[in-house]
């Protein structure tokens, strides 16, 4: 590779560099979006556990788990 070569990708990757640490966090609105995404999430799978088979099923685990010999 020639020295123009090698000076052109320095220079392409220092761009590149420049522009990734232009944006190195989150602002308030996406952690306000993160945690809304967060409790949505949560609250889905409190139904889903709280509801009558799946409690029915984890309650039929548990016992099985406690009567099991050892």
């Amino acid at each position: 590779m020639g020295v123009e070569m090698k000076k052109k990708v320095v220079e392409v990757l220092a761009g590149v560099r420049r522009v990734c640490r232009r944006d190195s966090g989150m602002v308030t609105s996406e952690y306000a979006m993160g945690i809304i995404a967060a409790v949505g999430f949560a609250l889905l799978l409190y139904e889903v556990v709280t509801s009558g088979e799946v409690r029915a099923e984890l309650q039929s685990i548990v016992k099985k788990a406690l009567s099991a010999r050892m």
